[in-house]
């Protein structure tokens, strides 16, 4: 698929949420993501103000759903989402409920393998389940827990190659990348590029990064879609 920038929106409040996604859409990003901060601070009403504000944008709602999936990914459907997340730690059963939840609304179902004991095993069982994407994903405390304990926390460029030759469905890579990181990943063979923290979202305060975001989101989206059309094949 041709490579796609998308904006976590890890913000707590609605509206730095929609000006953040306003400066996002200029900047010439894709997606929208509702992410987990959001929807924990404002629940629904976050995705059906982003949906109402941008009637034409895919919008990934980020509640990471560990049982309830039918309910949670109805919900987030008449919310107005076009994907959502389900865990693969959550039961079998509660992933085919997200999935079938997809098809009854028209859901794509991005599955992620956050805290997987086995990442690859992980991604290769949630396409297995019938999910539509594969999130790669190292977690945030993870990341932060071990260094500070002086060690080199792990990164999802460490096994993006290995995920991603073990599914067929689009890769998304999570988790602490940098800018540089971020913007490669299209060469690991994930073409789902996600910015968020510690890129366009302070981390710890959950507010927009300093500096000028825009300015270095357009020059991200620019990369990105070039490496797509420098993809397509020659006529």
């Amino acid at each position: 698929m041709r490579p796609v920038v998308q904006i976590s929106l890890d913000v707590i409040q609605i509206a730095e949420a929609l000006d953040t996604a306003k400066m996002a859409l200029r900047a010439g990003v894709d997606w929208l993501e509702a992410g987990t901060p959001l929807i924990i601070a404002e629940g629904m009403n976050g995705v059906r103000a982003l949906r109402r504000e941008f009637p034409d944008i895919p919008i990934v709602a980020d509640l990471k759903t560990m049982d309830g999936g039918y309910l949670e990914a109805e919900l987030m459907a008449q919310a107005g989402a076009t994907h959502v997340v389900v865990m693969a730690r959550a039961q079998e059963e509660t992933i085919r409920c997200v999935v079938k939840a997809g098809r009854d609304y028209h859901l794509k179902v991005m599955g992620d393998n956050l805290a997987c004991p086995d990442m690859v095993a992980g991604a290769r069982y949630l396409e297995e389940m019938g999910c539509d994407f594969v999130i790669h994903h190292i977690g945030y405390d993870e990341r932060r827990g071990i260094a500070a304990r002086g060690q080199r926390p792990p990164s999802p460029l460490d096994q993006l190659r290995e995920v991603v030759a073990a599914v067929r469905v689009p890769v998304q890579a999570v988790g602490g990348l940098n800018i540089e990181q971020a913007v490669r990943t299209p060469e690991y063979g994930a073409p789902l590029v996600v910015l968020g923290a510690p890129l366009t979202i302070d981390a710890d305060s959950f507010k927009r990064a300093g500096g000028n975001v825009e300015e270095s989101l357009r020059l991200i989206c620019q990369k990105v879609h070039a490496y797509g059309e420098e993809k397509k094949p020659k006529t």
